[in-house]
């Protein structure tokens, strides 16, 4: 009696004894099952091959390669491609596939069929390699025909190896036009950017950052010359003062001398006021005092002077008027007409270096914002610089990328199997299938046994009468196997009996 699904070792031993015979009948029916089951049923051929990525013959510091999509990606997307319906179907039409199902079945199913049967399962990559790009794929085809398995493999196969090399190409192809298309936006841009640096750098002239220290230069040095001009300057009036002062005391001199008087009371002291006013000039600004009012007795003393010369008669006049002019007074006319042609030559080249001061000034005043202008500019520029010269590599780069897919000499699938033509099927496999019989069968007769065990209700021992009577056992009777006539014989069972299980009537 089996209690909460525990079963002992003497109720396994006791169900064996009287049911072993389940054991074997089970076992050799499964067992013969399988075998049968692997005679009859339809036979199906697996050809299989393997594809190697064969990496490029050019090293990849040489040429950066354009396609860096992931290996597994792109067997996932050509698998998708070679096992469609448009791929499949002029397959099933060149080898005759299914002539069975040929007006039963549609096209469609057909193709499902035929897809069901192909297999691509991707090579994992190398333990301990830092490559984790998978080095290869198999490619499984199972047929009812070893020889038409062969054949779509070989087909199928194939199909991988020209979609790799015109998907490759056709990638190539397409990442260089759409860099080319780039480029030229990227230098048309760049044009745009150049013209208006160019426009920039014409409408402010002088002005630009590059120029602000030439500009600090220039300034110093018109400033310099700035200051030479107006001392140049300073000492040409200051010698036409000195010319003017002499020439009117030449001309009183000789108009004295021509009417007979002596001039030692006005020029003399005019000449001492003029000397003493060259000495003032020389030591002192303008603005003195002791200046201004020797400069104010001089144009007194001029005043009395002109005042007797026109009180002089008209006899005087005509006099003089005949009367030659000295050497002495036409050189001092001569310097004075010099010296006027000095100081305006002075004055406007003074002019125009405060005029190049003022621009300079100006220029240096607007610098801060042309150089924010400029800045915007030049980033600009130098942007689109970078883009187009990063789009320039990348598109000769492509360019080689392309020959090298023309001349194959990138990466490419190569066969390292040949398809193979299957001699044995794979399905089924009858010694699976017979170990597989032989095992079904096997557990199910254990399983018969457990049954036959949980389902009996006798009591065989003291636990069993324990349990199922829920009563404590007082005493208990050795079963004894007495065979009539021979004594020795059953005194020797009496004594097994001692050891065996205990019945209990």
């Amino acid at each position: 009696m089996v209690r909460d699904s525990q079963m002992t070792f003497a109720d396994m031993k006791r169900i064996l004894k009287r049911w072993w015979w389940i054991l074997p009948i089970t076992t050799v029916f499964f067992g013969a099952t399988g075998i049968l089951a692997a005679m009859v049923l339809p036979k199906r051929y697996m050809s299989q091959t393997m594809v190697l990525v064969e990496s490029p013959t050019v090293s990849s510091k040489l040429v950066e390669p354009v396609i860096t999509e992931d290996l597994s990606r792109r067997l996932s997307s050509m698998q998708e491609e070679i096992l469609s319906n448009s791929r499949l179907q002029p397959i099933i039409e060149k080898f005759g596939l299914y002539p069975n199902l040929r007006g039963r079945a549609h096209m469609e199913d057909l193709v499902d069929r035929l897809r069901s049967s192909v297999k691509v399962t991707p090579l994992e990559p190398m333990a301990g390699t830092q490559n984790r790009q998978i080095p290869g794929f198999y490619i499984n085809v199972t047929f009812n025909n070893g020889q038409l398995a062969q054949q779509i493999c070989t087909e199928i196969t194939s199909m991988f190896l020209e979609q790799n090399a015109h998907d490759r190409q056709m990638q190539t192809k397409d990442t260089t036009d759409f860099i080319q298309q780039s480029l030229d936006d990227a230098k048309k841009k760049l044009d745009d950017e150049d013209a208006k640096l160019a426009q920039f750098k014409r409408n402010h002239p002088g002005t630009l950052p590059d120029q602000e220290q030439t500009n600090l230069t220039l300034l110093t040095n018109l400033n310099s010359q700035l200051d030479a001009s107006t001392q140049a300057l300073s000492r040409a009036q200051q010698d036409k003062t000195f010319n003017q002062s002499l020439l009117a005391s030449q001309e009183s001199a000789q108009k004295q001398k021509t009417e007979g008087v002596s001039p030692e009371t006005t020029d003399q002291q005019l000449s001492a006021l003029q000397d003493q006013l060259l000495g003032l000039q020389a030591k002192y600004t303008p603005e003195h005092p002791d200046v201004v009012r020797t400069e104010h007795a001089i144009e007194e003393l001029k005043k009395r002077m002109d005042a007797q010369q026109k009180a002089a008669t008209p006899t005087t006049n005509a006099v003089k008027t005949a009367a030659p002019e000295p050497p002495q007074l036409q050189q001092l006319r001569a310097k004075l007409r010099q010296d006027d042609q000095s100081i305006a030559d002075l004055s406007k080249a003074q002019a125009k270096i405060q005029n190049d001061i003022r621009v300079l000034q100006g220029r240096l005043q607007e610098s801060p914002i042309v150089e924010e202008e400029y800045k915007d500019i030049t980033r600009g520029y130098q942007t689109a610089s970078d883009n187009y010269n990063d789009l320039l590599k990348k598109h000769n780069t492509s360019e080689l990328a392309n020959h090298l897919e023309n001349q194959q000499e990138s990466e490419q699938f190569k066969i390292f199997d040949p398809p193979s033509l299957p001699s044995q099927p794979s399905f089924p496999n009858k010694l699976l299938f017979a170990g597989g019989g032989l095992g079904g069968g096997l557990a199910l007769g254990l399983g018969i046994l457990y049954l036959i065990a949980a389902l009996d209700k006798s009591l065989h021992s003291e636990r069993d009468v324990e349990l199922g009577l829920k009563l404590p056992l007082l005493v208990s009777i050795p079963a004894l196997d007495v065979v009539a006539g021979q004594a020795k014989r059953a005194s020797s069972l009496l004594g097994k009996g001692l050891n065996q299980q205990p019945d209990v009537h």
